[in-house]
């Protein structure tokens, strides 16, 4: 099946807005493979908090980049571009077409505009940085980055693990990543953006940190830390951090579950914000409910004539 105008489809947006369902349902109308740009589901074990599709529904759709890694291995910006743009080109060489699903942002951003020529993580110094963070809070790491790269500093926003990243190269190199040699993009990419109303995805997301407590979340955290005491990369995700923080006696789990909360629309108005400068061929979906199914395959109709 060729690809139209060389163009992959993207399928993104802020959290809750659906976009697994979206894909496994459009999967299962044509010959689609999905290609993860997610940052917690890579881990093996982070099944709950992450709402990851089911073994059953990954026996029906075939997925790439989920479940590659164990909870206690890094895993950088750079070995997912390297592994997504594998994925992608495996998937165009058995003659289908490849739907790239996910929201981290940085992980889509990588693919479609490239990336910095970063040299391999430093775990000695990247841990002298976590610990200062855990105790200073990321503001000092932040103005050490501003101050040398505003650019990078925007890049990074409030997220503790590319705000650590950066400022290890910063100071192993001299130079801010934006500094580096960058590497150009391998395939051109038209974007599908989820773009609900607030009040609706709100909604949604109270209802969903709800169901991932009663689905076990509790559980599937106590679980990994009892067989990963080391996982820093995969504990900083959403839902997970704040129940460690629970069963390390931080706080009460109805703190937690109001943590979890927070944190996850806090998420999700940082995803707005991103998602709103995306760059290239991007077209927005406004409002919610069932009007994404029939946008979304009006436009993949239209942007990509090949699929059925």
């Amino acid at each position: 099946m060729p690809i139209a105008k060389g163009l992959i489809p993207v399928l993104a947006g802020p959290t809750g807005s659906g976009k697994s369902d979206l894909a496994l349902r459009l999967a299962g109308h044509g010959g689609l493979e999905i290609v993860s740009a997610d940052a917690s589901m890579v881990y093996r074990g982070l099944d709950i908090g992450t709402a990851k599709p089911s073994l059953e529904e990954r026996r029906r759709v075939p997925h790439h980049l989920v479940d590659v890694l164990e909870p206690s291995q890094p895993f950088s910006v750079s070995e997912y571009r390297l592994q997504a743009e594998a994925a992608l080109e495996a998937v165009l060489a058995r003659g289908r077409l490849p739907l790239l699903v996910g929201g981290t942002g940085y992980y889509i951003r990588a693919l479609s505009e490239g990336i910095f020529e970063l040299p391999p993580p430093d775990p000695q110094l990247q841990d002298a940085l976590w610990k200062r963070l855990h105790s200073e809070g990321i503001w000092p790491l932040l103005e050490e980055l501003r101050a040398r790269s505003p650019e990078d500093a925007l890049r990074v926003g409030q997220n503790p693990r590319r705000i650590v990243r950066a400022v290890e190269i910063l100071r192993r190199t001299g130079r801010p990543p934006a500094q580096l040699p960058r590497l150009e993009p391998r395939f051109a990419y038209a974007k599908l953006i989820l773009w609900p109303q607030w009040g609706w995805l709100e909604a949604r997301l109270r209802a969903r940190v709800e169901q991932m407590f009663a689905q076990g979340l509790l559980e599937e955290v106590r679980g990994l830390i009892q067989r990963y005491p080391q996982m820093p990369t995969a504990l900083q995700g959403i839902g997970y951090k704040e129940v460690a923080g629970y069963l390390r006696g931080q706080y009460s789990l109805e703190q937690a579950q109001a943590e979890v909360l927070e944190a996850t629309r806090a998420y999700a108005k940082r995803q707005y914000t991103w998602f709103r400068k995306e760059p290239g061929d991007v077209t927005y979906l406004p409002r919610g409910g069932e009007w994404a199914w029939d946008g979304l395959r009006t436009w993949l109709a239209r942007s990509f004539p090949c699929y059925h």
